[in-house]
């Protein structure tokens, strides 16, 4: 009978409490009400996913055409400059160097290479300060900045100042313009004070970037074989380290790699990798430098062994259309080669000579460096004398530019896109940067008629276009948004097939990856609110190519939701009235009108520039019409919401205590809110700020509350509990006495007494994570990589009752505790995750039972709060509100054969890896060290006489090619 009055009791208390929340829908009232007025001017139209899709690829297209057409002018500025200038080994000329403007000696005068450079703030550029009226020069600090070859290059270049500004007048849209020269100087526009590390060094190379590497040399499938035997110890193996972190600091997106040491014995310093070849991108370049770092020497080099292994690497991967299909190389790392290896280039490599050998001997010792330079010149390669650390970055270039001479000596201009990444190396001590874009480059050649077969490279130019500046262009309120990337400091693309995870036989990803046109649907589990979170949706996929692009471009509909859109119909009077109430804000981050057109119009947020072009003071405003219509539809639509949420803040007792704010949101990007507590009493102080990204419309998501609100059914209330940032201790599974809080997830994960009915009342789904950060050791390198284990909870305490009465309160305090600090030393790194995430099951309703607990026994009722998504838990003498599905804490997996895998792939068009004028066919006489073959002769010293006298008759006859790949000069000309 205590029980059953018991349960009664707390029945009696949910019903109360369904009451309470049933009085919030009188907020509903006043906007149906209105709607009611104006819904004969209200048409609902159906979005057509497949033309969306295609207009906004044409308008993408157009956009990009545009800076595909500055990078073209740049090209040809440069190449003409360089055309027009004669080198001077004497040059003196003054330059803006980024790193030294507006800075003064002790006293008080312009250092040199300095000088008065104004700079100023500009909302185009981040708000960073920059000189829009020219660029200035950036040079590495290893790089001297006085070099005459840098001196020439700058002064050459000075000419595409012009082209800079002419670009950006054309096209306001433009953000950084550059020239990356081959010697090291970056050109930037518009000029910015480079700020250097706390060493005051700056180690910035433009050379080392992905869209350098990638415009100036054809894809690539790199083996780099390094001697780990006892003579390579101390300074020797410290500079072989830092020479494979250089050569990997050269491999972009489009290249393939692999690392083998070798002693007595050959492995892979990756076992994971064994055997084949894996793709450059930043995970995995970052995964071996690490392992780099762990390299000990031991033993005697057996090179031999190591090169036919690297050969059967490379051989495989040609075979089975694997690796990048194009330049083949091996990277040789050693102190000195003394056995007999000349059969093993017999074997695979001659006589096509198909893989070059690029060979860099490390130490001051010289004493086999004929036989390392042997292997390199018999194999189309570079030989490189490393005896410092300092000559790394320098020698590790060269092997770009024999890689581009095929291309540079054709005159191949092709335009190459980067992959998205995120721009955190050129500003990172200035301010945020523009976060995730892509580049668009381009190489420029030397046209000069007595250098042009020699196939030099000037360097590279290009400009960045900052994703969301695409994101722009997609109406954002025509659409919802899909899976989201997930910026991070050392952002990689991340693969389609690991956002939309679903799509397990991998069709979307395949179309588009092909640049086909078309759509699929696909029933989806989506994460929201930093990933805590589950929704069940059945998505529409729509898909086409971006024309002259490597891109394609792909739109999601969520079924039901996704799938119409209001058009509402009100006098711009109206609308506008409503629109500036105070009360009142919209989508900063849309594009209502576009304000980055003209400089004068980029300090207008958006509701200012609306406001403008709607009271006719900016006309020339370019503004999406439809998006305005429906904007001033629904802040007429909302309007009576103000008086309303102002009638109840004046009348006291109609206010229920702990409400702080009330809101709402439509899907044209506009918010109404009302504060109903100043800002040292509330507790969500950063609750609908500009802050709070979470639960504000940006420019790739719409708030979690208004997300998740679309998506529930029709009629019923949604509790949302915004993250907040509190911490507690790390056990959370203990007593639930003194308002504790409960973790769904970490309770089904342990035998709690409470824990075994709650379970009962959810349903467990895995969601998985292949962009998530882990906390891995800084002395760990396993491919298994912990996560950063984050346990959250939240609870609603509510005052506890007696057995005599029952009392409850409405401000609900929210609590999150994060058990897990970071700890000095950890190092976060992209990893892969699956975690279990609990959804309620509505077919239950209530339970509730009695556990024992040693001499006693414990009551407990779980009983579900009508209208609501609400579980109401009574244990004993204390209560609680659970808040329907947290997820436990993550669990990681192994990441080695997705970081190995070779999924389709869209690759470059072009392939530039053989040129006749560079091709060294040929068979080598090692009693005269030369070269004789039927078209083509090689004049050695002992030639030397002859073939400069020949060359004085014939210099008007023939191009020449100069080659000092092997560390002497050669000259090969056509009989």
């Amino acid at each position: 009978k205590i029980r059953i009055l018991w349960v009664f009791l707390i029945l009696h208390l949910v019903l109360h409490f369904s009451k309470q929340i049933f009085l919030f829908k009188l907020n509903c009232v006043c906007v149906l009400k209105k709607y009611k007025d104006i819904e004969g001017t209200v048409k609902i139209e159906e979005v057509n996913g497949d033309e969306l899709v295609k207009r906004f690829a044409e308008e993408m297209e157009e956009m990009l055409g545009r800076k595909m057409k500055a990078v073209k002018r740049l090209a040809e500025a440069a190449e003409d400059a360089d055309l027009d200038h004669e080198y001077n080994e004497t040059l003196e000329f003054d330059y803006y160097n980024s790193m030294l403007i507006n800075t003064v000696d002790e006293d008080g005068n312009p250092v040199p290479l300095g000088g008065e450079f104004p700079l100023e703030e500009n909302e185009h550029f981040n708000k960073l300060p920059v000189n829009i009226q020219q660029s200035n020069i950036q040079v590495p600090t290893n790089v001297y900045n006085r070099d005459p070859d840098i001196l020439n290059g700058v002064f050459m270049s000075e000419a595409l100042n012009d082209v800079f500004a002419d670009n950006f007048q054309e096209d306001p849209t433009l953000t950084w313009q550059y020239f990356g020269s081959s010697t090291g100087f970056f050109r930037l526009y518009p000029g910015i004070q480079w700020t250097p590390d706390e060493n005051g060094v700056v180690t910035f190379d433009c050379r080392n970037r992905n869209w350098y590497i990638q415009a100036a040399t054809s894809p690539k499938d790199v083996v780099i074989v390094v001697d780990v035997s006892g003579s390579m110890k101390g300074l020797r193996l410290t500079i072989a380290k830092h020479t494979i972190n250089t050569i990997l600091d050269t491999l972009g997106e489009n290249d393939f790699v692999n690392i083998i040491a070798y002693s007595d014995y050959v492995r892979y310093v990756e076992p994971c990798f064994q055997g084949t070849l894996v793709q450059a991108d930043l995970d995995n370049r970052e995964h071996f430098k690490l392992l780099v770092e762990e390299l000990h020497v031991k033993g005697e080099g057996k090179v031999k062994k190591a090169m036919k292994e690297s050969f059967r690497i490379l051989n495989e991967a040609t075979a089975l259309g694997q690796g990048s299909l194009c330049n083949q190389a091996i990277m040789l790392i050693t102190d000195g080669a003394m056995e007999d290896f000349q059969d093993v280039f017999q074997e695979f490599n001659w006589p096509e000579r198909r893989v070059r050998v690029f060979t860099y001997l490390i130490g001051r010792e010289m004493t086999f460096a004929e036989n390392v330079k042997w292997i390199a010149c018999n194999n189309k390669g570079y030989y490189t004398h490393v005896s410092t650390l300092a000559d790394v970055q320098e020698n590790v270039m060269e092997y770009l530019h024999v890689l581009s001479r095929p291309m540079v000596i054709n005159h191949d201009h092709d335009i190459i896109w980067t992959e998205a990444y995120m721009d955190s190396v050129l500003f990172n001590t200035q301010a945020q940067s523009l976060l995730l874009m892509t580049s668009v480059a381009m190489p420029v050649f030397s046209k000069k008629r007595e250098t042009l077969s020699h196939g030099i490279l000037l360097g590279v130019v290009g400009t960045d276009v900052a994703l969301r500046e695409l994101m722009r262009l997609a109406t954002r309120y025509k659409y919802k948004e899909g899976k989201k990337l997930k910026p991070k400091p050392n952002y990689n693309s991340v693969d389609l097939s690991e956002v939309e995870w679903e799509d397990s036989e991998e069709k979307l990803r395949t179309a588009m990856v092909k640049g086909e046109t078309g759509n699929l649907s696909l029933d989806v589990k989506t994460s929201v609110d930093k990933g805590r979170r589950v929704m069940f949706l059945k998505n529409d996929y729509y898909y086409t190519v971006i024309n002259e692009t490597p891109f394609s471009l792909g739109i999601v509909l969520s079924q039901g939701y996704g799938q119409y859109i209001f058009i509402g119909n009100v006098s711009v009077e109206e609308g506008l009235h409503d629109l500036l109430a105070p009360d009142l804000t919209i989508a900063n981050e849309w594009t209502y009108c576009e304000t980055d057109i003209d400089p004068a119009h980029r300090k207008l947020s958006q509701l200012q520039a609306v406001e403008r072009y709607l009271t006719g003071k900016e006309p020339g405003l370019e503004c999406d019409m439809q998006l305005l219509q429906q904007t001033l539809f629904d802040a007429v639509v909302t309007a009576p919401m103000e008086a309303y949420w102002n009638a109840l803040m004046l009348n006291v007792s109609g206010m229920d205590e702990g409400i702080e704010t009330a809101f709402l949101g439509t899907r044209s990007g506009l918010i109404r809110f009302l504060r109903y507590t100043g800002i040292e009493k509330r507790i969500g102080k950063s609750f609908l700020t500009s802050t709070d990204k979470e639960n504000m419309f940006t420019l790739d998501h719409f708030p979690v509350w208004y997300r998740r609100a679309a998506e529930y059914p029709a009629g019923k209330f949604l509790y949302y509990m915004p993250r907040q940032d509190t911490r507690a201790q790390p056990n959370m599974c203990g007593s639930l006495e003194g308002g504790q809080g409960i973790n769904v997830g970490r309770y089904c994960q342990k035998s709690n007494t409470v824990c075994l009915c709650v379970c009962s009342c959810f349903l467990r789904v895995s969601l998985f994570d292949y962009q998530a950060m882990c906390k891995m050791n800084s002395h760990s390198v396993s491919s298994a990589r912990p996560l950063l284990s984050v346990c959250t909870v939240k609870s609603l305490p509510i005052q506890k009752y007696s057995q005599n009465q029952f009392s409850v309160k409405y401000n609900l305090s929210i609590y999150l505790f994060t058990s897990v600090h970071k700890k000095k030393g950890d190092i976060l790194q992209p990893c892969d995750t699956e975690y279990p995430s609990f959804v309620y099951e509505p077919s239950v309703k209530e339970t509730n039972s009695i556990i024992k607990c040693g001499r006693c026994q414990k009551m407990f009722v779980v009983q579900q709060i009508p209208e609501s998504n609400l579980l109401m838990l009574v244990e004993n003498h204390t209560m609680f509100l659970l808040l329907l599905l947290d997820p436990a804490v993550h669990n990681s997996s192994v990441k080695c054969d997705r970081m190995k895998s070779q999924k389709v792939r869209r690759r470059p068009e072009s392939c530039h890896s053989y040129h006749a004028q560079v091709r060294i066919s040929s068979q080598h006489d090692t009693s005269k060290n030369t070269y004789i073959h039927t078209t083509l002769l090689h004049c050695s010293a002992a030639w030397g006489l002859f073939c400069y006298l020949f060359l004085l008759q014939c210099t008007k006859c023939f191009y020449l090619v100069t080659d000092s790949h092997c560390g002497q000069t050669t000259v090969f000309f056509y009989l």
